[in-house]
């Protein structure tokens, strides 16, 4: 069974082509013109043993508000194409993620239903020439698009990229997790008997 997907998004803002291996090895080629979301996606590939290929270009003279949101489109349109009819996985995952003085985790459900909930204190600030508050706009979008129910909780943490760090890693965490196969799975993980 194939559980790849590919993406292509272009819009007057970006310009975006995205692909997904879900039972790969965490191999990561990325370029986007947002370099500490470059190290955030291949911390995401490489702690949920997916394959991933990004290739972006944005309108960043303005900020990178519209490529990180485009990019959180993109991959939740890749999980949700790449698992198809959800047949035999887990469904939910989760993960929690110590990043020196930072603790973050993830929980995710692959339920059809998009929701986020985001507890992470985090001042307005930058790393680097990143804006913190992009990280929950990745995630808003990736959800939507995913149809993923996603809870992102800080437990404690004072650097602010350490904090982001654990955040994604745990996410790369909880992804594999919940697209993993489990041969106890009959259909799909629902007293319904669908996922939509």
């Amino acid at each position: 069974m194939s559980r790849n997907a590919t993406i292509d998004r272009q819009t007057k803002e970006t310009q975006i082509h995205l692909v997904l291996e879900l039972d790969g090895k965490g191999e990561a080629q990325i370029q986007t013109p947002v370099p500490f979301l470059d190290h955030m996606l291949d911390a995401v590939a490489r702690h949920g043993f997916f394959n991933l290929k990004v290739q972006a270009e944005g309108d960043i003279e303005i900020d990178a508000h519209h490529t990180v949101e485009d990019l959180g489109i993109c991959l939740g349109e890749a999980f949700k194409k790449a698992l198809g009819d959800k047949q035999g996985i887990r469904r939910f995952g989760r993960g929690t993620m110590p990043m020196h003085e930072a603790l973050a985790s993830v929980i995710i459900d692959f339920s059809g239903r998009p929701f986020l909930v985001y507890n992470v204190d985090m001042p307005k600030a930058q790393v680097g020439n990143f804006d913190t508050e992009l990280v929950e706009e990745f995630f808003v979008a990736f959800c939507n698009h995913a149809g993923a129910n996603v809870h992102v909780n800080l437990a404690y943490g004072d650097n602010l990229h350490h904090i982001i760090e654990g955040v994604f890693k745990a996410f790369g965490r909880a992804l594999d997790e919940a697209t993993s196969l489990d041969p106890r799975v009959e259909g799909v993980l629902s007293t319904k008997g669908k996922l939509e």
